[in-house]
């Protein structure tokens, strides 16, 4: 029999006539029993159940403990040739990019030296007097070595970079739509400057000028004392500093590569002698070829070109020499103060502006002739009206 209770299912055993001293005996192949009586079941009935005990951590077995260590076996069981095939790939492009750019390095740094080479075998020279010292050469080719090395270094080092974020599977789509968001921003925002720096690296490519050149950049002349990639530094006549763009520079006139030319004007008068002209000239020039410093600055004799031009009361006879770079305009300067004194010598007047004293005028004859009038002439209208009326006759 099966007694239900509140609390469950208890299997009871009642007699007919149970005896409250004696309990209930148990089936001998039955499920346990309990002994109880009516009351003791009601009471059972109306009593509620404990709260449950507080069970404590599970702590982990050892059993637990192989069976995690079995899995992470197993993880890294099916994943370590991933993993070791991307390490090599990274390690292989770390290697070869080291090697590239120590290869393009020193290519590039015995290019410089070739260079320098070269500019050492003219030196000294015929050709290597016409072209610009050994020492500014030098540091050109080593500014070039120096930026040629760094654009290297930037672009294999980048590209090697980028290989390896996509190795590892990172998506590079977003980076480099970003980067060329930032590159079309920079390009309008700063397009003065990348054309600065873009003018700047060809200039010194093209050896267009260099430190202690003279230069014409059109929107500023002078001695260069700075070269930069952006801005270029000249001292003008007066000491002033210009601070020229390279981006704004649109022609330039380098004076001091080469040679330059130093010409002089001389004027005299339509009636002289040429030939007296020509050989004071060539005296003055045979004189200062031979005297200290001007030996030195004059890279040819001075000569007499001929004349320039021809007027009505002078002619013009140009005289000219190649000097060193830069030279021209102070050896302009002595020739002419040269010419003035051996012409003044030879009693031969120089010609140029009002040089020749105006001749005192004399009185005018004209001024004191009347100016002509009307009144002169008899028969002439106003004459006649001016004339007085004669008094009529009177018959006798």
């Amino acid at each position: 029999m099966w007694w239900f209770c509140p609390s469950g299912e208890i299997p009871v055993t009642l007699d007919r006539a149970p005896d409250r001293d004696r309990p209930f005996p148990s089936p001998p192949d039955g499920p346990p029993h309990l002994e109880v009586t009516p009351v003791s079941l009601f009471a059972a009935a109306s009593r509620t159940d404990p709260a449950p005990a507080p069970t404590a951590p599970a702590v982990p077995t050892l059993q637990d403990a192989q069976e995690h260590a079995t899995n992470a076996a197993g993880w890294v069981e099916e994943n370590w040739t991933t993993w070791l095939a991307i390490g090599l790939r990274v390690l292989l492009i770390v290697v070869i990019a080291t090697v590239l750019r120590a290869v393009v390095r020193r290519a590039i740094t015995k290019l410089i030296d070739r260079m320098n080479r070269t500019v050492q075998a003219v030196d000294g020279t015929a050709l290597g007097g016409l072209l610009v010292n050994a020492e500014r050469r030098r540091q050109r080719s080593q500014a070039i070595g120096s930026v040629l090395r760094s654009v290297a270094s930037f672009l294999i080092l980048g590209t090697a970079a980028l290989m390896i974020l996509g190795t590892f599977q990172i998506n590079l789509a977003p980076l480099l739509a970003s980067a060329g968001v930032a590159g079309v921003a920079i390009g309008f925002g700063a397009r003065n400057l990348v054309t600065d720096f873009l003018s700047g690296v060809f200039m010194i490519l093209e050896d267009q000028y260099g430190v202690g050149d003279s230069i014409d950049a059109g929107v500023a002349g002078g001695e260069v004392i700075e070269v930069g990639l952006r801005v270029t530094k000249l001292r003008g006549d007066h000491g002033e500093i210009w601070y020229v763009r390279n981006g704004e520079v649109k022609r330039i006139g380098n004076l001091s590569q080469g040679w330059s030319t130093a010409g002089v004007d001389v004027t005299v008068r339509a009636d002289e002698d040429l030939d007296r002209v020509k050989e004071t000239l060539d005296a003055v020039a045979e004189r200062m070829a031979k005297e200290e410093p001007w030996n030195e600055m004059l890279w040819s004799p001075i000569e007499v070109l001929g004349l320039d031009s021809v007027l009505l009361d002078s002619m013009v006879v140009r005289v000219a020499a190649r000097t060193m770079p830069g030279k021209a305009l102070t050896v302009e300067r002595e020739l002419r103060w040269r010419v003035k004194r051996a012409f003044d010598a030879a009693e031969i007047p120089i010609m140029g502006g009002a040089t020749v004293p105006a001749q005192e005028a004399g009185p005018d004859a004209a001024a004191a002739v009347a100016a002509p009038s009307a009144y002169a002439s008899a028969t002439s209208p106003q004459s006649l009206a001016a004339s007085p009326l004669s008094p009529p006759s009177t018959a006798k």
